[in-house]
C-alpha cells in the first residue's frame, strides 16, 4: 500500500473526527491548548486502535460490525447533539461540555467506527496495519487539535453563544445522518 493511498485513508477515516472536534471546541471557554491536547490525543487514539483492532479481528466479525456500525454512529452522536440542543435552550443556560471524558469517550467511539470497518478491509486485502494504523493516529490528532482550536477561536469571536452552540448540535447530529446516509446508498 502507497503512503499517498495511506494518506488519503487516514485524511477520509479523520474528516468526521475533525468536524466533531471543532463542536468540541465550540464548548471550550478556557484551557484552548489542554482542551485541544485531550480531544486530539483521545480521537487519535481511538482511530488508532480502532483501525488497529479492525485488522486484528479481520474476517471473523466482518459480518456482523459492517450491517450496524452505521447504526451505532447515527445513534451515538444523534443522542449527543439532541442534549447539546437541549442545553443551549433557556436564557442561563450553561453548554454541554463535550471535552467531559465521558462525552470525549462517546465521541471517539462514535467517529472511529470507520477506523475499525477500514482496519478489516486493509486486513482482508492482505496488508500491515502498522503504518496505516500510525498514519491514521497521527493524522487524525492533528486536525483534530486544530479543529478544537478552530472551534474555539470561532466561539471567542462571537456574541451568539447559544446559536454556536446549537451549531454544534446540529453539525454533531449531521456527520451521524452523512454516516447513516453514506452507508446506506453505497
Amino acid at each position: 500500500m502507497s503512503i499517498a493511498l495511506i494518506i488519503l485513508i487516514a485524511l477520509g477515516l479523520a474528516m468526521d473526527a475533525f468536524a466533531v472536534s471543532v463542536s468540541c471546541g465550540l464548548c471550550v471557554i478556557n484551557k484552548w491548548y489542554w482542551n485541544s491536547f485531550k480531544v486530539a490525543f483521545l480521537f487519535g487514539s481511538f482511530q488508532w486502535g480502532m483501525l488497529s483492532l479492525g485488522w486484528l479481528t479481520g474476517f471473523s466479525l466482518k459480518n456482523l460490525i459492517e450491517p450496524v456500525d452505521h447504526w451505532i454512529a447515527f445513534a451515538l452522536l444523534s443522542f449527543i447533539g439532541i442534549k447539546m440542543w437541549k442545553e443551549s435552550i433557556g436564557e442561563n443556560s450553561k453548554p454541554l461540555d463535550l471535552t467531559s471524558l465521558k462525552l470525549m469517550i462517546t465521541l471517539a467511539v462514535a467517529t472511529s467506527i470507520d477506523a475499525f470497518a477500514a482496519g478489516i478491509s486493509i486486513s482482508a486485502l492482505g496488508f500491515g496495519f502498522v503504518i496505516p494504523s500510525i498514519y491514521v493516529g497521527i493524522i487524525t490528532f492533528t486536525l483534530c487539535f486544530i479543529g478544537v482550536l478552530l472551534g474555539c477561536w470561532i466561539r471567542n469571536y462571537n456574541r451568539f453563544r447559544k446559536y454556536l452552540d446549537r451549531l454544534g448540535a446540529t453539525l454533531l447530529i449531521g456527520i451521524g445522518i452523512k454516516i447513516l446516509l453514506n452507508h446506506l446508498f453505497q
